[in-house]
């Protein structure tokens, strides 16, 4: 089973983990992952460089991926890389994805998208996957939401999300933490980004300890933007599904699901 938790270094990266490395101003992108591209030869796996933190000549240039090559999809790039590791005898496939922006993803939603993207292909794969963002590139709002789909956080803020969203199984994610007015907005987006790729979403809810009024009407507004959704929650505790009713949320015209 897996489960979020916060990396002192990239040496504790496991199989399917998805990790957040959030680098400050004067940090260097290749130094920082020096260890994690190395440990491609030492433990069998492709390593795969997404990004342009690579400079011609470099040891590093001939496992970089152009961004520009992959047909404006990351995802069936990475999977196309997985299944010729597979063919060429390689373990896994190790991906340092140097994210940064107006490489085919600067708009908020395509983030997001690409971030949900690759936790799912992570987690259903086995691959080690490490987005790296420099936290002077990025507004706040946007790096909040981006920490929030990754389990596994390392670098100048390492400390965890008031929650997270990150997938379990084939057919599931997720939820664990606190979702208040201060989430809310970054909840609501992710919900809606998974909803447009699939008409049922199916949350695990055990380790949601709290939902407040916002957090609420955030999942309401988004099970109910697209026709023929439906947004399932299971494992909810008594107290979260008791405020759905009393919120007045419990109710068909809102296409949510919530189970214990």
């Amino acid at each position: 089973m897996r489960a979020a938790h916060t990396l002192a270094t990239l040496d504790e990266i496991g199989s399917g983990d998805h990790v957040c490395q959030l680098l400050g101003p004067a940090d260097d992108v290749m130094d920082r992952s020096r260890a994690f591209v190395a440990d491609g030869a030492l433990f069998g796996d492709k390593v795969v460089i997404v990004g342009s933190a690579v400079t011609a000549g470099s040891e590093f240039a001939p496992m970089v991926l152009d961004p520009s090559r992959t047909g404006g999809s990351l995802l069936a790039a990475v999977r196309r890389e997985a299944a010729s590791a597979g063919r060429e005898g390689f373990r896994s496939l190790r991906v340092l994805h140097h994210v940064t922006p107006g490489t085919g993803a600067g708009e908020p939603e395509q983030l997001l998208r690409s971030e949900l993207d690759l936790e799912e292909f992570a987690a259903d794969s086995g691959a080690l996957v490490v987005c790296a963002y420099s936290g002077a590139d990025w507004d706040a709002s946007t790096l909040e939401q981006v920490r929030c789909v990754h389990p596994h956080h390392l670098g100048s803020r390492p400390a965890s999300p008031a929650f997270q969203v990150y997938r379990t199984g084939k057919d599931g994610w997720t939820v664990d933490g606190v979702i208040d007015s201060d989430g809310a907005a970054a909840f609501g987006a992710i919900l809606r980004t998974l909803l447009a790729q699939t008409a049922t979403v199916r949350l695990l809810c055990r380790g949601l300890e709290f939902f407040d009024a916002a957090g609420m009407s955030a999942l309401a507004d988004a099970a109910r933007l697209l026709p023929d959704r439906k947004v399932v929650l299971e494992g909810t505790n008594d107290t979260v599904r008791l405020a759905w009713e009393l919120s007045g949320f419990a109710a068909p015209a809102v296409p949510v699901v919530m189970a214990p």
